[in-house]
């Protein structure tokens, strides 16, 4: 286990997953088409720039899989419950979390990779577009670092 600053001050714990990674399958899972990322967003007049706070760690371990990301520091044994910076499949888990969570928005008011961007014609619709995916946010339980959102671009 290592300590790294962040940025912001404060600090990020990193675990040596190299094993663990190694006896992992590697999940296929497709990333968004760039072209469609940048296509989908050209004509729009107002966006919005989301970030998941912590986004990683908003997404619960499966309780059988939790052991095998356990760590040791000085005399007691640790584990996640929540995924972890550094296992092989989190950016892939995350961005198939996104996918499942606006799959009725994405294509249509947003797009979605690793950080979420709310795109409107005009700034009345775009207030509507922001409650619906606040909407989907809360239901899911998912928090924005608003340090990181911008509004209104």
């Amino acid at each position: 286990v290592v300590m790294v600053k962040k940025p912001n001050g404060k600090w990020r714990m990193c675990t040596n997953y190299t094993n663990l990674n190694k006896a992992c399958l590697k999940d296929a899972y497709p990333l968004p088409n760039i072209d469609q990322l940048v296509d989908g967003a050209f004509s729009h007049k107002i966006m919005s720039f989301l970030d998941a706070y912590s986004g990683y760690n908003q997404i619960r371990m499966h309780p059988q899989d939790e052991d095998k990301t356990a760590f040791i520091i000085e005399t007691a044994n640790y584990c996640y419950h929540v995924m972890s910076f550094r296992l092989k499949n989190i950016g892939t888990t995350y961005q198939s979390l996104m996918n499942k969570i606006f799959s009725k928005q994405i294509g249509q008011i947003m797009e979605v990779y690793v950080d979420m961007v709310v795109k409107s014609s005009d700034v009345s619709t775009h207030i509507s577009d922001l409650a619906d995916v606040f909407q989907a946010l809360h239901r899911h339980r998912m928090r924005l670092n608003p340090e990181k959102c911008v509004f209104g671009v």
